[in-house]
């Protein structure tokens, strides 16, 4: 969504919360131990964990626990590494989940929750203090109905979209570092912001914008942040023109709000290649493209997978094979 407003900031401060990896690594009746790679060590709210684990044919998933409650829990998938030449870099198991934006401030108690037939392992991670733009949305008669009217095709369309992002599959196309889908650095809108939406017919309602919006004319290139597969191309209701690719499992791109789209559902696409041209289809205020990185359906920082790679094989080796 385009929008201009009145940037405040929202902070999340400082706290600590502890990964527990659920491991069915046994032989026999003994289970065998495991050495993890974290990375990044001190992740911020809305930014992806990556984790490695050696001895791992068995890993299942890791689940990010506070109080009790399961945040986010992702499943472990194999990594082939290609130099092995030390004769220990064969192959390891990695997941990628994400620490959700809506993390509140303050110490959390961690309660370990036992896997049947595994074992627990636990790894302390100091999640960073962020700060968040809040802002407020004035939506006219048409975008407010969007938003808020029933509709079965609506309905239908949301849940076909988490039947794709709630699914981890078990290809992997992408390893390295996302690029931007567009060339343009104004942004209009970012990940994370509190959002207060004004309808026209008095009534509000808040939400957290789950991506990027890029301020990009009509017409512009959209390209694919990374190889993948795509996996969603057609026109929503909410979203208007809209393209998915899968890069890992259980990790996906979105580009929204395009006037075209150039690939069909099922094509793989290298990073770069063209996927549509921005418009300001479905629940838009405006020309422009909204980026969006779902990890295991949270939504995450696309920021995040541009600063570094989605699976660094080299930095996770590293600490995994001391």
């Amino acid at each position: 969504m385009l929008l201009n407003s009145s940037p405040k900031c929202f902070s999340v401060s400082s706290v600590v919360l502890t990964v527990y990896f659920f491991l069915a690594v046994t032989i026999g009746a003994q289970t065998a131990p495991a050495s993890y790679a974290l990375i990044p060590d001190n992740p911020r709210p809305g930014e992806p964990v990556t984790i490695g684990v050696r001895n791992g044919a068995g890993a299942k998933s890791a689940v990010l626990m506070v109080e009790g409650k399961r945040l986010t829990r992702a499943a472990f998938f194999s990594v082939s590494a290609e130099n092995d030449s030390d004769g220990g870099k064969q192959s390891f198991m990695a997941a990628v989940l994400t620490v959700p934006a809506t993390v509140k401030p303050g110490s959390r108690a961690v309660i370990a929750v036992e896997a049947a037939g595994g074992i627990i392992r636990e790894i302390t991670v100091a999640i960073a203090g962020r700060e968040f733009i809040s802002e407020v949305i004035e939506l006219n008669p048409t975008l407010t109905g969007i938003r808020t009217e029933p509709d079965p095709r609506k309905t239908a369309e949301a849940d076909h979209l988490w039947s794709i992002l709630n699914r981890t599959g078990a290809d992997s196309y992408h390893f390295g570092a996302f690029s931007p889908p567009v060339s343009s650095t104004r942004r209009t809108s970012f990940f994370g912001d509190r959002r207060v939406y004004q309808y026209s017919n008095g009534n509000n309602d808040i939400s957290i914008h789950a991506g990027i919006d890029y301020g990009v004319p009509k017409g512009t290139a959209v390209n694919a942040c990374g190889q993948g597969k795509v996996v969603l191309a057609r026109n929503r209701i909410v979203t208007g023109n809209s393209v998915i690719i899968e890069h890992l499992p259980g990790v996906y791109s979105l580009y929204y709000h395009l006037d075209t789209i150039e690939v069909a559902e099922g094509a793989l696409v290298n990073a770069g290649a063209l996927l549509g041209l921005s418009g300001a289809t479905g629940l838009a205020t405006g020309p422009h493209l909204h980026w969006e990185i779902r990890v295991s359906g949270e939504n995450t920082d696309p920021d995040a997978f541009i600063a570094r790679p989605i699976l660094d094989k080299e930095a996770i080796l590293d600490k995994i094979y001391p």
